[in-house]
């Protein structure tokens, strides 16, 4: 395509086409608002992702209109199986599904460009376009490359969904810290003989696994997304730059399909589906600025998953809505008042991120699993618990911090 049919201006330009960014341009579009909707990649596109979808993403997808046609593609899940590091199991029920984000971010794409949002890709984004001096200065706009050559689109205003990866946080300067609060490796195995078997989000904390976990998700057509995490990853150093732990992520995907059975057994017997792919995770609402005047950061580039469970699509949605949000609300206003409005909602999530900051020693402390496994088995109240924290109605603090197991164990 000739740069000269390509769009050089807009109402907002929205940076990053997964969900929060996707999310953000079909509510602004569907209120009438000129969208660009740029991403660096063609559709459908691979996303590395552990594609479990909890209640608040349901809610956001129902927010979105878009909740039946993913249901209908999505593998219903009834529970979350917790197994500790002795192999003991509790079945926390909720309502759960399983998508590869290659076609839940399609569907969402889909549904932006229904709502009148122009997607262009592959667009790489390079540098935000400045207007106004040194200490005023505003982001009018971005300059991508575009099939090897350089374009420039202005706008009123601009919304950064990149992601986790630091890159375009840097270059818009937003980024406070460039090192990830977590990475994760996983494939998909298709293993049929497996998919009667294996019916729930399986997470497993074992001492081969300290820092973080493994997990086990039955996607659809007995494929299975088969994978280990690791949180608080990185070291972090001056200037936001840090290292990774002494840590071999492979190796703990392997010590994963040592100790725990199931995996090996889907691993051996299974047909893995292309690459076993890595990727970083940002957490807890850290390491970056949320806005600055002409531009509003959004989801995992503001660290929107959890740090405990590494849960992120929900959170990316809802924070893309509220920054659709506060652009609406105040169209006429001032910079300061829209950015104002945003970093308010926004910040009102925050204690929702730090109760789980907290709760994610548990990857740390492997044992405590074992506990509170043990407790859950005992305790219907303490299952309901549990599973108040799928919805979110429970704080993870009751029984994921010594408070919370000490209680535990005198109840």
């Amino acid at each position: 395509m000739a740069n000269s049919t390509l769009p050089s201006t807009c109402d907002v330009l929205v940076i990053g086409a997964g969900p929060a960014g996707s999310s953000c341009a079909q509510k602004l579009a569907a209120a009438g608002l000129q969208v660009v909707l740029a991403d660096q990649h063609d559709f459908p596109r691979d996303k590395v992702c552990g594609d479990g979808l909890i209640p608040d993403s349901h809610a956001a997808l129902k927010r979105l209109g878009v909740y039946d046609e993913v249901a209908a593609l999505a593998k219903p899940v009834r529970h979350v199986r917790c197994v500790g590091p002795r192999g003991a199991t509790v079945d926390v029920p909720g309502t759960l599904s399983v998508l590869p984000r290659k076609q839940l971010d399609h569907v969402l794409v889909r549904a932006a460009q229904r709502a009148g949002a122009r997607l262009v890709t592959p667009w790489r984004f390079e540098a935000p376009l400045l207007e106004g001096g040194k200490g005023d200065e505003r982001v009018v706009g971005a300059r991508f490359k575009v099939g090897g050559q350089a374009h420039e689109v202005t706008a009123r205003w601009i919304v950064l969904a990149t992601g986790a990866v630091p890159q375009a946080l840097i270059a818009a300067g937003l980024c406070e810290r460039h090192t990830p609060s977590g990475v994760a490796l996983r494939g998909y195995v298709k293993h049929d003989a497996l998919a009667s078997v294996i019916t729930q989000l399986q997470i497993v904390w074992h001492p081969r696994l300290t820092g973080g976990y493994g997990w086990i998700f039955p996607a659809p057509g007995g494929v299975f997304n088969i994978g280990a995490g690791l949180t608080g990853s990185h070291v972090q150093g001056a200037g936001g730059k840090g290292r990774m732990h002494n840590v071999n992520l492979r190796g703990m995907f392997d010590a994963f399909c040592e100790v725990y059975a199931p995996a090996a057994e889907l691993m051996r017997g299974g047909t893995l589906q292309g690459e076993i792919k890595g990727a970083p995770l940002r957490c807890s609402m850290l390491g970056a600025r949320w806005s600055r005047p002409g531009l509003l950061a959004t989801g995992e580039a503001i660290g929107s998953t959890y740090a405990f469970t590494g849960e992120g699509i929900g959170k990316a949605m809802e924070t893309g809505l509220l920054a659709a949000e506060a652009l609406l609300q105040q169209r006429d206003a001032a910079d300061a008042d829209v950015r104002q409005r945003y970093e308010t909602t926004v910040a009102a999530l925050k204690p929702r991120f730090d109760m789980y900051e907290t709760a994610s020693h548990v990857n740390h402390r492997p044992w405590i699993a074992d506990v509170v496994v043990w407790r859950a088995n005992k305790s219907p109240r303490i299952l309901r618990r549990m599973s108040g924290m799928l919805e979110e109605t429970q704080n993870p603090g009751r029984i994921f911090t010594w408070r919370g197991i000490t209680k535990l164990m005198f109840e």
